[in-house]
Order: C-alpha cells, then structure tokens, then sequence
C-alpha cells in the first residue's frame, strides 16, 4: 500500500508526458499539407477552356514578309491557327549620264530593276504535347500563295553581258535598221504550288493555358511549294561584237546572231534553275507578339 502514491505519481507523468509529446506532434503533421498548398500557390494552375471558348491576335515578322496571325483553342492540347504574309519591296537602277546607278543588281552584266511581291495564306493545327509549356508541332497548310520576284532592264547601248559563258552586246537604236537596245523581262515564281503542305516547330502558346494573354511566338520550319519557275525573255537587237558590225534581233532565229542569243538563253536559264532548286522547300520563320481574350 505504501507503494500505491509512487506509482500513482509514475502514471501520472507518464500520461501527461505522453498528451504533451502528442500535442508538439500536432503541429508538425499539420504544417505538411500547409507548405503543399504554398508551392502549389506559386505554380500557377492550368485554366481549362471550353473548345473554342478563346481566341488570339498577333503580328510580327518572317521571311515572307509582315506576318498576321490569328488563333483559337480546339481542345488541351491544340489550336488552330491562321495566319497570312505580306511584303512589296522594289529596286531600280537609275541611269545618270549613261551610267548605271548602285540601287538595282546587276547579274551575267544585265543591269535590272527588280520588284520582290510576297503574299501567302495558310492555316495550322498547333499541337502542345505539354499544354502549359510552350513547345508545339504544327502541321499546316498554304492555300494561298502568290510570292514572286521580277525584274526588267533595258540596257544601255554597247553595254555587255554575257549568256552560256558567251558574251554579247546590245544594239545602238537605228532607225534605218529598226535596231533597238535589248529589253530584259524575268520572273522568278516561288509558287508552282499554290497550295502547299507545310510543317513547323516552335515555341509559344497565343492561347495560354495559364490565363496569361500576352504571349511572343517563335516559329521555324518549311513549306514544300515546289521547284521555282523562271522565265527570261529578251527583246530588241544584241550583237556579237563591240563594233556592232554583227547583229540581229535576238527574236529572229533564223539569223545566226539571234538563234545564237536564244540556244546560249535556254541553257543559262537552265543553270539557274539548277541554282534554285534548293529553293522548292521553302524556309519558314516567324517571330512576333500576340494576344488572347476569352469569349463571354
């Protein structure tokens, strides 16, 4: 009996040390969820969006000229997008006292002005594997494509240039012979097909999935337009030699001169478009700003 306050003591301590050891715990199992909820605070969560429940504008540039882009949600993981290329550009050489001036391009000593006109279409179905990162593939198609380049000269009299590897001159104007200094007229089409597939990686959602709206894609990749078709043609009087004491006009192949200009033309024209062969898959890259809204 004597031992029974002793043990009553042992008991006691032991429970009030066991409620004060389960009361710290307490805390600690309660700060765990705590800290979870702040890390997932800071990654913002993904916004869901109904199918075509948003929509995107956006501009910039590309090698096709001043880009335009519109776009809008399929689902998580795609868009679709259109988007449209523009661009006019012109070089001229400016003749002072006879002289040719620095502004056009010379080429094979043809002395031309030139008109570069871009102007193309087409849509892409972007596809985000990971839909709040930025990185996409994006099959496609151009249904509109009008880009092109040409140029013309008229070249000054005396003025050489050479064809095949051969040399020639153009023609002083003789009214008595109808001569007439050479016209050049040459157009490069980058469009044998007007309608294109096209195939495209980059980065940078126009619809985040995040609930942002600003956004700044980057795109590269290509468009299989085809091999370019180049046509040259020559008009007016050329000669053989510098003294012009043998000339024709270039159209008249039954004069030795002018079946000369034209068999040397045929195969120039052929290397060239051996040179831009390369160029029947075209390059594409874009780089802009855009942004989304929502539809109420």
């Amino acid at each position: 009996m004597k031992r029974s306050p002793v043990l009553l003591l042992l008991a006691l301590f032991a429970t009030t040390s066991l409620l004060s050891g389960q009361s710290s715990s307490t805390p600690d199992n309660q700060q765990v969820p705590a800290k979870q909820t702040a890390k997932a605070a800071k990654k913002k969560a993904e916004v869901h969006l109904k199918p075509f429940s948003a929509f995107a504008l956006g501009g910039g540039v590309s090698l096709m000229g001043v880009n335009m882009q519109a776009a809008t949600n399929v689902n998580r993981y795609l868009n679709l997008r259109g988007s449209g290329n523009v661009f006019n550009y012109s070089v001229n050489n400016i003749s002072v006292n006879g002289s040719t001036g620095s502004s056009g391009f010379s080429t094979n000593g043809l002395n031309l002005d030139g008109k570069v006109n871009m102007a193309a279409a087409g849509l892409s179905l972007d596809y985000y594997p990971f839909p709040t990162h930025g990185f996409r593939l994006s099959p496609g198609v151009l249904f509109y494509n009008q880009n092109q380049i040409s140029a013309s000269a008229v070249e000054a009299a005396g003025n050489s240039f050479t064809l095949n590897g051969n040399s020639y001159y153009s023609a002083t104007a003789n009214a008595a012979t109808g001569a007439s200094p050479l016209n050049v007229a040459a157009t490069l089409g980058l469009n044998t097909h007007k309608q294109a597939f096209t195939i495209t990686t980059g980065w940078g959602n126009m619809i985040s999935r995040k609930g942002g709206h600003w956004s700044f894609p980057f795109e590269i990749g290509a468009a299989f337009t085809g091999a370019p078709s180049l046509n040259v043609d020559l008009t007016g009087w050329a000669c053989v030699d510098q003294a012009q004491t043998e000339c024709s006009n270039v159209a008249n192949v039954s004069n030795p001169v002018g079946a000369a200009v034209q068999s040397d033309l045929s195969t120039q024209v052929s290397k060239w478009k051996s040179d831009l062969d390369p160029l029947k898959v075209y390059p594409i890259f874009s780089y802009g700003v855009s942004y989304s809204f929502h539809a109420k």
